[in-house]
């Protein structure tokens, strides 16, 4: 029994060290963000067929018109359940202005932006 016991607290310890090593990570990571400037935030859910016709078009609107101070665009996935978080992440690998996030991670994001 006391073999169970010190198995769970260890697995627990080791999961706990493994969150916490993520939030450093993800706080470096976004804390990078600063104050100034235009973030655009677009928040989908079960758009599958809608989704990559309507990025791609907002992407080049914003990437290759008038658009200079907007440079950080923000795809949060409302849990859908389809695959519209799998097209968001393929369109993530090819703009580099382009970051997909759960409705969670862009909550931090935006209390991380940095004040300066």
């Amino acid at each position: 029994m006391e073999f169970i016991v010190q198995t769970i607290l260890w697995t627990l310890a080791i999961y706990g060290f493994f969150e916490i090593i993520k939030n450093i990570i993800n706080i470096y990571t976004y804390t990078k963000l600063q104050s100034d400037g235009i973030y655009l935030i677009i928040a989908v859910k079960n758009q599958e067929e809608k989704i990559e016709g309507f990025l791609r078009s907002s992407l080049f609107k914003i990437l290759y018109g008038k658009e200079d101070y907007l440079k950080n665009i923000i795809v949060a996935d409302l849990k859908s359940t389809d695959k519209t978080k799998e097209i968001a992440k393929k369109l993530e690998t090819e703009y580099d202005c382009f970051k997909v996030t759960n409705w969670q991670e862009c909550k931090d994001i935006i209390d991380n932006v940095d004040e300066n």
